[in-house]
């Protein structure tokens, strides 16, 4: 059996996902209702619409 290595290996990707998972999860035990609007998911992930230059 191989010693356990000393070198930490990180995902950020990962640490991202979590931190924004519970994000929703906080918002979602604040929420009256049983669920959050895609208004709400969307202000919690921080999600901006992008709109063509064709948009109103």
């Amino acid at each position: 059996m191989a010693p356990p290595s000393t070198t930490l290996v990180q995902d950020y990707v990962a640490l991202a996902e979590i931190e924004l998972c519970g994000e929703l999860i906080i918002a979602a035990s604040a929420a009256d209702g049983e669920r959050l609007s895609s208004d709400r998911i969307d202000e919690v992930l921080k999600v901006v619409a992008v709109r063509s230059p064709h948009q109103g």
